[in-house]
């Protein structure tokens, strides 16, 4: 039996006698051609005559452009009690060679291959890898000292577009036949996420000269998305300083291997909130992360138990009068409903910026900052209204270069960027295409792929998963 050759590291599988099958199409993402089928191979059990560490034998992605005709191996691998297919490339050279082949991060300097990864993904432009030479304040410092300027009119303003629009859709609400409700509970959600924006320029000091007005209206701005806006400042800092940073990054974190191996209902639980219902996963994070003083310095608390006190506050007379004048079912239609849609845009903002196949997230010791904010964080364009109402959160590249620039100077410096360091950057119109990419690819932590969907570790237990593969449209 021949080794495989020009393979300099990872564990090679000796072989026994293979017979080959007849052609097969059946394997999602690899070409047709014969098919080699491997008796079943029990890792870590007692029959087993070696041991092969488990994490090379899970499932790898195969090569892209991969020839038409190759040979694949199909071996079926037990590991944990559950069954996964490995597929190992072959090459017909006389002979039979095979190896288990490291899998490497996508290629980002070949341009055919980040246009065909920006069409698979939904992408209209896929960057090049920033080099390491290049740091933060390289970046930063080609940027015009003007957009970091604070406008007190143009800041006003957006407060009062929020304010407007937002009292529009209540009117909308109150007005429109049941039929029309949708409508109406999109675009006040839409104008309440534009609160959220406000606050968000002044929890980065962004929005006013006088530290005390942003304080104010921040914590204004939030009340009534019942958002504690010290709680969320304090964790969002963390979010910049270590975007897409493993452990660190408060934003959101992928799926451990561990965590879904833990308990079935714990799976079963992860697999949807990261599946179908990740576009409302900032309803979670927004309770696990801002109620809890434990999770605050000491010096932080005083400042988080005003904002708690805010919060409460809205919840003990808001609610109450809302209720009165307009009963439950008032409540839920005034209230619940547009905060339903603006949680739809906290996580789908959260996801889109910062969730791709060819995004990783990385170790402290790997992690470069650059890199991370640049290549790291993407630019979508939405529909034009949803931007307006959102005060262009969505131009999110120069927010993460410096957090300083006030939302509306993002586009002015955006274009500095895609002046200076535009074929780095990563850009995609908000399509289905887009979302299906991230809802069913990108689950789980892989050092070596980045993500592994949920439907390979565990496909008995991952409808939820293939359900969306089938039935989310693929248009981009």
């Amino acid at each position: 039996m021949a080794t495989a050759s020009g393979v300099s590291s990872g564990p090679v599988l000796q072989l026994p006698s293979l017979r080959v099958g007849g052609r097969s199409s059946a394997f999602r993402g690899v070409s047709s051609g014969p098919v080699l089928q491997l008796p079943s191979l029990r890792v870590g059990g007692r029959s087993s005559a070696f041991r092969v560490p488990a994490k090379s034998l899970l499932p790898r992605r195969t090569a892209a452009g991969v020839p038409a005709g190759n040979f694949f191996v199909k071996n079926d691998v037990v590991y944990n009690g559950r069954n996964y297919h490995h597929f190992l490339p072959l090459k017909q050279r006389g002979g039979l060679q095979a190896a288990v082949l490291p899998v490497t991060p996508p290629i980002l300097d070949d341009e055919g291959k980040r246009k065909q990864m920006a069409e698979d993904y939904g992408f209209s432009q896929i960057g090049e890898q920033l080099p390491d030479s290049v740091t933060l304040k390289d970046v930063m410092d080609t940027l015009p000292k003007e957009v970091f300027e604070i406008d007190d009119i143009k800041a006003w303003t957006s407060v009062l577009i929020s304010v407007t629009s937002y009292a529009l859709g209540l009117f909308f609400i109150a007005k429109a036949p049941w039929y029309l409700l949708p409508l109406a509970w999109a675009w006040t959600g839409t104008a309440a996420t534009g609160f959220f924006v406000i606050g968000h320029d002044c929890a980065h000091k962004s929005f006013s000269r006088n530290k005390l007005v942003e304080d104010i209206v921040g914590t204004l701005a939030f009340m009534p998305l019942i958002y504690p806006y010290e709680p969320w400042r304090f964790k969002h800092d963390r979010h910049h300083a270590k975007t897409n940073m493993l452990i660190e990054d408060t934003a959101w974190q992928p799926v451990w291997q561990k965590e879904i191996e833990s308990s079935p209902v714990l799976r079963k639980a992860i697999i949807f909130g990261y599946g179908p219902i990740r576009p409302w996963m900032s309803i979670a994070h927004w309770l696990i992360w801002h109620f809890d003083l434990n999770k605050f310095r000491q010096n932080e608390v005083p400042r988080v138990k005003i904002s708690l006190a805010c919060v409460f506050a809205f919840m003990a007379i808001g609610w109450p009068l809302i209720i009165l004048k307009t009963g439950l079912a008032g409540w839920f239609k005034f209230w619940f409903m547009p905060w339903m849609v603006y949680h739809f845009w906290m996580s789908t903002f959260t996801m889109v910026h910062h969730t791709a196949p060819h995004i990783p997230f990385k170790s402290s010791e790997e992690w470069n900052a650059a890199q991370a904010q640049l290549n790291g964080t993407v630019h979508c364009n939405y529909p034009r209204w949803i931007e307006i109402l959102c005060h262009d959160i969505n131009v999110h590249v120069p927010h993460h270069i410096s957090p300083r620039i006030p939302s509306y100077n993002l586009r002015a410096a955006y274009d500095s960027i895609k002046q200076n360091w535009g074929k780095y950057v990563n850009e995609a119109n908000w399509n289905w295409r887009l979302m299906k990419t991230i809802l069913t690819r990108c689950h789980v932590y892989d050092k070596e792929r980045y993500y592994v969907p949920f439907d390979e570790l565990t496909p008995e237990e991952s409808q939820p998963i293939k359900f969306l593969r089938k039935f989310m449209p693929d248009y981009a």
